[in-house]
C-alpha cells in the first residue's frame, strides 16, 4: 500500500531540525526501496521551511503511522502535525524516475482535502511532463476518498494549483517542494 506523510513544523523549529539533519537522513535511508517521493516543504515563495512529504509503499497503515512517528524529527517535536493518508500512485513512477530536468523550474506539492465522489482521480495529460507525482489520497481502508495529492514542475504557485480542478474540494493547500535526500 501506498502513503503519504505529511509533516507540518512546529514553528521556530529550523534549529532543531537543522541539528536533527542527519539523523533524519539516516532514518530516511532505512526506507530507500519503499520511497515513492520525498522533500521538504516552503511556504509558496520558497522563503520559509513549514514541513516534509513523504511518499512511500509500506504494508499496512499502522506501518504508515509507525514511520511517520518514529522519524527523529517527530520524536524530537519539530513537528506541530503530521497527516498520514492512504494514497494511489497514479503514475507507477517514483521521483527518482521523473523524466524533466530536476534543475529546471519551480517544484510544488498540492493537496486537494475533500470527501464525497472523487474528484480529478486521473493526472492530467497535458502536464504529464511535469508531474513528479500524483494521486488519490484515501482511507486507511481505501474506501472513501479524501482528496488528491500531486508533485510538480509548475512555474508559480497558481499554475500549480491548477492542477486540480477548481471544484470539488473543501481545502487546497500549496506548497513549495524540493526534491528530498542527502545532499
Amino acid at each position: 500500500m501506498e502513503f503519504l506523510v505529511l509533516h507540518r513544523d512546529r514553528p521556530g523549529s529550523l534549529p532543531l531540525r537543522e541539528e536533527l539533519l542527519e539523523a533524519h537522513w539516516a532514518y530516511m535511508d532505512r526506507y530507500e526501496k519503499e520511497l515513492i517521493a520525498r522533500g521538504p516543504l516552503f511556504d509558496p515563495d520558497g522563503d520559509a521551511l513549514l514541513g516534509s512529504v513523504h511518499l512511500v509503499e509500506l504494508p499496512d497503515a499502522a506501518a504508515a503511522r509507525a514511520f511517520a512517528c518514529d522519524e527523529p524529527n517527530y520524536q524530537a517535536g519539530a513537528y506541530r502535525d503530521v497527516m498520514v493518508r492512504r494514497w494511489g500512485n497514479a503514475l507507477g513512477r517514483t521521483m527518482w524516475e521523473f523524466p524533466g530536468d530536476r534543475a529546471e523550474g519551480e517544484f510544488f506539492c498540492v493537496l486537494g482535502l475533500g470527501q464525497g465522489a472523487p474528484v480529478d482521480p486521473e493526472p492530467p495529460a497535458d502536464r504529464d511532463a511535469d508531474l513528479v507525482a500524483y494521486g488519490p489520497l484515501r482511507s486507511d481502508d481505501g474506501a472513501a476518498w479524501l482528496g488528491t495529492a500531486a508533485l510538480l514542475r509548475a512555474p508559480d504557485a497558481a499554475a500549480a494549483r491548477a492542477v486540480l480542478s477548481a471544484e470539488g474540494y473543501a481545502d487546497v493547500e500549496v506548497y513549495a517542494w524540493t526534491f528530498g535526500g542527502r545532499r
